[in-house]
């Protein structure tokens, strides 16, 4: 019997990560206040799963996450995010956000924001039926 040699996956580094040039800026599609500007840039993605770094300038824009979880690291800038019934959650440089599928929310950004993200489709993982909990839950 003839053993197959199996290749190692390639490793992925996002070295840089707020030097990284994200590409033009374009006009974000669900902003409710004028000039806010976004690019993103996909370092790893494979069926079901994408990581990458996205940027938007300060304004307010609406967000849903529907058939996909999103798993968010703030890198720079300051952001409040507003849902409905609770209390807005201002986020920092080294925070973490989940938004889980179906989440719905306003992100009102204060300072140019910079995060790395993570989605995971639903349809990949099976997924989709968590419980969200509410921003007041959210550990300091």
């Amino acid at each position: 019997m003839q053993q197959q040699q199996q290749l190692a996956a390639p490793t992925v580094a996002g070295l840089g990560p707020l030097e990284r040039d994200l590409g033009d800026r374009s006009p974000k599609a669900t902003a409710v206040t004028d000039g806010v500007l976004e690019a993103s840039d996909s370092l790893w993605a494979r069926a079901g799963l994408d990581v990458g770094y996205w940027e938007c300038t300060p304004g307010r824009f609406t967000a849903t996450r529907d058939g996909y979880t999103e798993i968010c690291q703030i890198l720079s800038g300051r952001v409040s995010i507003e849902v409905d019934g609770d209390e807005p959650v201002t986020l920092d440089a080294g925070d973490t956000l989940v938004m889980p599928s179906g989440w719905r929310g306003v992100w009102v950004v204060h300072e140019t924001v910079r995060k790395l993200y993570v989605i995971v489709d639903d349809v990949a993982t099976g997924t989709g039926d968590e419980t969200a909990l509410s921003a007041s839950s959210i550990a300091p």
